[in-house]
């Protein structure tokens, strides 16, 4: 059953908001989050009427913070205002989502955990599409813990629990549940590496190109020109669709345009009783402690293998 999420903004920044949909379009698709703006308002509707009935119904309260918004009368002291009550009494989960620098810190959305990592403001971000893919990473965990399934609870969600106990349900996956979760983990490893190349080819001295060679292949070259003679980095990946004689679910090389008969590592879908989750099949991180990954962390963990071959670290 999908969440539903009131998203509160600044018509100053309904740019931010056109852009924050399309990177939520996956999360809405697949059915785990469904938004209200007040575009939903139809002509003729009582205003407030509309916006605090949406709000009383609303799992998540997503505000996208900015000079416009903490500046604006209704967006701040009617919609947050009435968010942060049902916040404190645990019927809401607010989520700050920061456009622009401004005073956040010195208002009560302090309190919360920010979108972007570490409350980076997205107009800071060398490319912007990055900033919004770690915002949908951000709502995706926050959506995977409000799973009773997954054990944890979040405040403003409904779990099922006996006397302060989590539940969870043994379940059996089968093929296509299996073939559905590895194509989307492919997707948000594509997305991932995508949208780096783009935000890496913004530094100097750094050049990336992502091309997709078909549907379910990619491939990526990173020339880092910093180090005397250049030092290049290449890597291609594919998604075996379920055939495992193709080395894994996922298959990469650290080669160009390289076809499906050599790899230099694997990631495959694995399951439990509870859930299915990413493991690395063989390569550099197979064998690690932590073993079980989602779409986003397995994406991450390869993209920083890959780039480690041009020189390139991340703080």
């Amino acid at each position: 059953m999908a969440l539903t999420a009131f998203i509160s903004y600044s018509h100053a920044d309904e740019r931010y908001l056109d852009r924050l949909h399309k990177h939520m379009s996956l999360l809405q698709r697949d059915g785990d989050i469904e938004t209200w703006t007040d575009h939903r308002i139809v002509p003729g509707a009582k205003l407030n009427d509309s916006v605090m009935t949406a709000l009383e119904t609303s799992d998540l309260f997503i505000a996208l913070v900015s000079p416009d918004y903490l500046a604006s009368n209704y967006c701040y002291e009617k919609e947050f205002q009435e968010a942060l009550r049902r916040a404190e009494v645990g019927e809401l989960h607010i989520v700050p989502v920061v456009l622009e620098p401004c005073d956040w810190l010195s208002s009560p959305f302090s309190q919360f955990m920010a979108l972007p990592k570490d409350g980076k403001p997205i107009s800071e971000w060398t490319n912007a599409n990055v900033a919004y893919l770690d915002v949908v990473a951000g709502l995706r965990k926050l959506l995977a813990s409000a799973n009773p399934q997954n054990g944890d609870v979040v405040s403003g969600f409904t779990t099922t629990q006996t006397s302060g106990r989590r539940v969870k349900i043994k379940q059996e996956f089968d093929s296509i549940q299996r073939g559905e979760f590895i194509d989307k983990a492919y997707g948000i490893i594509q997305d991932y590496f995508e949208n780096s190349c783009r935000e890496l080819s913004g530094i100097e001295d750094l050049k990336a190109k992502f091309l997709k060679m078909g549907d379910n292949s990619f491939t990526c070259t990173v020339v880092n020109r910093g180090i005397k003679g250049g030092r290049e980095a290449h890597i291609t990946v594919h998604n075996s669709r379920g055939k495992r004689h193709n080395f894994g679910d996922i298959n990469y090389v650290f080669e160009p345009h390289a076809d499906h008969g050599s790899s230099n590592g694997s990631i495959q879908v694995d399951v439990d009783d509870y859930n299915m989750y990413l493991t690395w099949g063989f390569g550099r991180y197979g064998g690690r402690e932590e073993s079980k990954y989602d779409g986003q962390q397995a994406a991450e963990a390869l993209w920083l293998e890959f780039v480690e071959h041009a020189g390139i670290e991340y703080d």
